[in-house]
Formats: structure tokens, sequence, C-alpha cells
């Protein structure tokens, strides 16, 4: 007999997550645009280079490729898996790791090799938040499933929903915790700082060929895409299994799979629903697919994913990667980030400082202090952190470091160094993904 999946097995599987100290590791994920070099469209799904070819070429050199319906979407590697985004937008999941050099080479090394089978093409690994040429329109969906019926979905629930599929790309990070208590001050420290993070990697200034009207786009794009399941809910901010657990069963899911592998709308079910069905309740393989499809700012599966940072050059992703470890896994700096957190919040809503880093970046107010101030506070944070508890990673924060000791984010040096109307070339040679 099929064990029936109840409430109880998910709040176990979030208490048996937890991991000592010593098993701690860090994980990141690294997405970036394919652009055509010429008049900046996105890199087409089939053709010579396309999309298609280029999950196969990756494959025969490492790794399993995954397909639906004979369209390949997906390689799975040891330890990693290289993915797609709606819009074509190509990612790279990498393998965990203690140290972040480990971390850094295979990120490199993948953009190597994506680049040698790019090589005299006009094709290029663009690191922006947002796509800077291309309308929705002119941006073909990726042949999957889940991205049909999510188009249809988000379609009814955000202005900018398909903006949010086909035209973003970002940074994420995942981190371990040891138990309840501890997840829930890693998860509401990352919550607080969402706006700090936001603006320090800001990256996203263009739209269409002209100034998006933000400094992350990107960010702004999240607040029209789908309350429900986006932003910092309030399961997040006063954090605890049970709590976000009860988030994530009232979310209305978008798919689910049946039996044979097929999609189906979800039609609005909550997942709290369908634990009640007794002909076909669903499994724990059911409760994980429905995570991918729940998006705030920070996001807990077996591990805490922060989410807040536009696609960025790789020496500054890896600064994103490296400043949540430092905070994270040092308890003074959790200590004290905690309480510049508790400072930074009691200035405005949370919409309003979120508002003012997408539109300003770090040149924003907040409280009377720049948000380049207070992430300059964070850094030192940080940087000690590092220093005492893996000097061997506190290199990977200095392009950050230094990026805030400039008073802007990165959008600001674009738009200052290529002015309101870039042409392809120039800002895709401005925006590689290697820097």
């Amino acid at each position: 007999m099929i064990h029936a999946l109840t409430r109880d097995d998910l709040v176990s599987a979030y208490l048996s997550s937890g991991k000592p100290r010593s098993r701690w590791l860090v994980g990141a994920e690294f997405e970036r645009h394919l652009l055509h070099r010429r008049d900046g469209m996105p890199l087409a799904y089939s053709g010579e280079p396309g999309i298609r070819w280029l999950l196969e070429r990756l494959a025969e050199a490492k790794g399993e490729l995954i397909s639906e319906a004979d369209h390949p979407v997906a390689i799975l590697r040891q330890g990693a898996s290289v993915t797609l985004e709606p819009g074509g937008q190509l990612e790279l999941s990498g393998s965990a790791g203690g140290a972040l050099e480990g971390i850094a080479s295979e990120a490199e090394a993948f953009s190597r090799e994506v680049g040698a089978l790019l090589e005299g093409s006009d094709v290029a690994q663009v690191a922006l938040g947002y796509t800077p040429y291309a309308t929705m329109a002119q941006i073909g969906w990726v042949p999957k499933g889940r991205y049909a019926i999510m188009r249809s979905h988000l379609a009814q629930t955000g202005a900018l929903a398909h903006d949010m599929m086909k035209g973003t790309a970002a940074v994420q990070a995942t981190y371990d915790y040891a138990d309840e208590t501890d997840c829930a001050r890693k998860v509401g420290l990352a919550t607080r700082l969402g706006p700090l993070t936001t603006a320090m990697f800001a990256n996203s200034p263009y739209r269409q060929g002209h100034p998006s009207g933000a400094m992350s786009f990107r960010g702004h794009i999240w607040t029209q895409t789908d309350p429900a399941r986006t932003g910092l809910p309030s399961a997040v901010e006063s954090f605890s299994f049970e709590a976000w657990l009860d988030y994530l069963l009232d979310v209305p899911m978008m798919f689910k799979k049946d039996r044979e592998g097929r999609w189906l709308s979800a039609r609005g079910q909550t997942f709290r629903g369908w634990l009640r069905d007794p002909e076909q309740p669903p499994t724990m393989s059911d409760w994980d697919l429905h995570l991918t499809s729940v998006f705030p700012e920070v996001r807990v599966k077996h591990t805490i994913e922060v989410r807040g940072a536009d696609c960025v050059p790789l020496p500054l992703a890896m600064s994103f990667v490296s400043l949540f470890k430092g905070l994270f896994y040092c308890e003074l700096a959790l200590e004290g980030a905690t309480e510049l957190a508790e400072r930074f919040t009691t200035h405005g809503d949370r919409q309003q400082r979120f508002a003012v880093a997408c539109a300003e970046g770090l040149e924003g107010q907040v409280g009377g202090r720049s948000l380049a101030a207070w992430a300059e506070d964070l850094l030192d944070l940080a940087d000690a952190a590092l220093q005492r508890c893996a000097p061997e990673d506190r290199g990977w924060l200095r392009p950050l470091v230094a990026q805030v000791e400039t008073g802007h984010s990165p959008a600001r040096d674009l738009l200052e160094a290529l002015g309101p109307e870039p042409s392809p070339g120039d800002l895709i040679a401005h925006t590689q993904i290697c820097g």
C-alpha cells in the first residue's frame, strides 16, 4: 500500500534537513543570456548555433541529455546540471562545496566550454539582469511542458510575468542550516536584507535599447509577476517550518504531473487540497515539484536559497556567494548582521525599501542614509567573518567591496559608460559573463 503523504511528513522533511556545522556546504546557480552581438536578440532554440544545438554539443562532452517530446531541455552532470529558463536563458546549477574556489572554477570552466562552442559565431554569454533589446514578442518559448502551463497561468496574475519568464537572469546561492532556529535566523536575515541585496547587484538598466527606468528592472518585474508566490511573504519574515509550510500548502499550484509523467494544469488547486484526495494523493516528488513553482526572494527547500541578485559578471557573482557564506556561517557575523538588518527595517515598509532599491540601486536612501552606506557596514561584517571563519574565501568578496565603494550599482556603471542608447556590440562587450 502506498503511504498517503501528510502535513506531518512535510514538517518532518524540514526537520530532518538540518546538518551539523561540519557538513555545511554552499551551492550556486549562474544564469546568463545568450545574445547576438549584431542586434542583441536572444539565441533561438532551433538552428546552428541554437539552444538545442548547444545542449547537444555540451552533452556530448559531458553529461546526460534530458529531453521532453524529443526536445533537449537540460543536461545532468555529476553534482551539477545545465537547464534552460523559458526564453532560452542558460543556467549552470553547480556542485555544492565547502571552499568557494571549487564553485568558481566550475563556473569559469563551464563559461569557457560554452564560449568555445560559440566561437566563430556572433553569440555571446551576457551578464545582465534583463534582456536589453528584445521585446517579449521577439523571444520564443523553450519547449518545456511546465513553461506552457506557467505561461498561461502567470498571464493572469501579473503584467510583467512573461518578462520575468523570458527576459530575466539572476544569480542564486544555497546554504545549509543546523535546525529550525538556525534556519529561522538565516531566513529572517536574508529577507530583511533583500533590498540591500537587490541594490548591490542591480544590473538591468536597459529595456528595448533604452533606459529601463530602474537600476534593477529585474527586481521591479518580480513585483508585477504573481503576488501569491513572489516577494517577501510573512512566512519568511517571521519564519518557522510550520508557518513556511502552511504558506506553501496554500499557494495555488500551477502544474503537476500525472503518474505517466505528463504535465497537467493544476487549475488553481492547492497542495493542501491535494493532500485530501483519496484517489490519487500526492507524493514527496510532487511536493518537491511544487516547491519549484514558488519564487519568494528567499526560498527554503532542503537548503536556504537566497535569490535577490541580478545576473552579474562572474567575479561579482562570486561576491554574492561569499557574502552570505560569511554572514550565515560565522556566528558573530550572523549576530551583527541581524542587528544591522533590524535597524535597517525600522525605516519605511518593506515594499518601499524594495522599490527604492530597484529604482535607484545603491544611490537610494533609506533612513537618511544611502544604501551604499548600509552596504558598507554589512560588508565590514562579512569581511571580518570570512577572515575569522573562512580566510581562503575572503578574496571573493573584493569585487563587491570595490563596487560598493563607488557608491553606485553596476547598472550605473553601464549607463555612465555607454549612455542611454548603447549599440548591441558595445553593451555586450561590457557585460561578458566572465567580466
